[in-house]
């Protein structure tokens, strides 16, 4: 699965904050030096879905905001559901699907 993200490094408190610009925000305290934000995101995605760290991979964006990260062998309902995001915002969705 691919997860679009829009990523706040910085912040109090590492959490999803929602939707913005048809991606999902997330602010995290870690700050944006040395790959420690991405380190933070991976780590944090990979325990709100439920999969080992070696499953989530920043694909895009590795240095910038907006990032694209992949979820290896996870469903769309553990993602929408570890994140908090049910019924909220654009429909995510798996590479093979028609969405």
């Amino acid at each position: 699965m691919r997860l679009l993200l829009h990523v706040q490094p910085g912040a109090a408190a590492t959490a999803v904050a929602g939707w913005h610009d048809g991606r999902v925000r997330i602010r995290l305290a870690a700050k944006p030096v040395e790959g420690a934000a991405n380190d933070a995101l991976v780590r944090f995605l990979a325990q709100a879905c439920r999969v080992p760290r070696t499953r989530v991979t920043v694909a895009a964006g590795h240095r910038g905001r907006r990032k694209t990260v992949v979820l290896g062998n996870v469903s769309v309902a553990a993602v929408t559901g570890g994140l908090g995001l049910e019924g909220a915002g654009p429909p995510l969705s798996s590479p093979g699907s028609s969405r």
